[in-house]
C-alpha cells in the first residue's frame, strides 16, 4: 500500500519493486504483475502502476512486450544493451540524474512531513 509519506506514490511503488527485483523475488525473464493486480496491491490508480513501471523501464530494469507484459531484465543484457553505458548518451544520463533528485526529493519532503505533521496524541489535542 502507498503511504502519505511526502513522496509521490509511483515512486514508492518503483522502489519497492526494484527492490524486488533487486533481491531475487521477481527474477530475470519473470514478468511483473498485473496492471490491475498491482492497483489492488498498492491501492492507487492505473496511472500511478504505469508512472511507476515507466520509472523501472527509463532504469532499464524492465522491458515491455506489447500484448504479454512487463517482463524483469536480466541486467547483463542490459549492461551489452544500454548505449548510456558505452556511449556517453548524454540525454540518458541527464535523465537519470531528474530521477535520482526527484526521488531525493520526494524523500526530503516525506521527512519533513513526518517531522511537521506528527499525529498528535490526544492528551495533546485541546478539550480532551
Amino acid at each position: 500500500m502507498v503511504r502519505r509519506t511526502g513522496q509521490p506514490g509511483y515512486l514508492q511503488i518503483a522502489d519497492d519493486l526494484r527492490r524486488q527485483i533487486q533481491d531475487g523475488r521477481l527474477a530475470a525473464g519473470e514478468s511483473l504483475p498485473s496492471i490491475a493486480r498491482l492497483r489492488e496491491e498498492y491501492e492507487v490508480s492505473a496511472g500511478v502502476v504505469k508512472a511507476a513501471i515507466s520509472v523501472l523501464r527509463t532504469e532499464g530494469l524492465v522491458i515491455g512486450q506489447q500484448g504479454k507484459g512487463v517482463f524483469v531484465r536480466d541486467q547483463r543484457d542490459k549492461a551489452l544493451l544500454s548505449p548510456a553505458a558505452d556511449n556517453g548518451d548524454v540525454t540518458m544520463r541527464q535523465l537519470t540524474e531528474v530521477l535520482a533528485a526527484v526521488r531525493e526529493l520526494g524523500e526530503r519532503v516525506a521527512r519533513i512531513e513526518q517531522t511537521v505533521f506528527q499525529e498528535q496524541t490526544p492528551a495533546d489535542q485541546p478539550g480532551k
